[in-house]
């Protein structure tokens, strides 16, 4: 065998086994508890947010609790805080628009189940009800998608 043949493989396996690691880090193993499935959305939402579509944005939180409830809480420079909460139980559908590098997760309730609250706002605070809520992503691959899908249809099955 000649080295350049060598080389071939030997770059073939390597991305053969980068893609496996991949692969693998988006999906989830049968016997996964709800811990895992809570850890990986909360991860997820984390890793996956985009906060460079909204510049005056100073800090935000998620929270995946183990009865379901995803909150989403936003601090701005200002002092202005906007907090979004729904449970997945009430989930109607989720759909994302854009690309692998940046796009947004659109989450759809069955009616108005998205809490939205803010505090601190100069035009005063407001408490409201929707049934979209937007969540701006990065690095959003196919792979990755898929396993937020299946994580939120976990979650909304237990309370079945």
């Amino acid at each position: 065998m000649l080295r350049s043949d060598l080389y071939r493989i030997k770059k073939c396996l390597l991305l053969a086994a980068i893609f496996i690691a991949i692969s693998v880090s988006y999906c989830f193993k049968p016997g996964a508890t709800a811990e895992d499935w809570q850890l990986w959305t909360y991860k997820c939402l984390t890793q996956s947010y985009n906060t460079s579509t909204d510049p005056k944005l100073k800090k935000f939180e998620f929270t995946v609790t183990a009865d379901a409830f995803i909150r989403l809480r936003k601090i701005y420079a200002k002092g202005k805080e906007e907090f979004y909460s729904f449970n997945l139980h009430n989930l109607k559908d989720m759909d994302y628009s854009g690309n692998t590098t940046a796009g947004t997760l659109e989450i759809k309730t069955i009616a108005d189940d998205i809490i939205c609250q803010t505090k601190n706002d100069r035009r005063g605070d407001v408490d409201s009800m929707t049934t979209v809520l937007n969540i701006p992503v990065k690095n959003m691959e196919p792979e990755r998608l898929d396993s937020l899908r299946e994580a939120f249809n976990y979650f909304k099955g237990k309370g079945l």
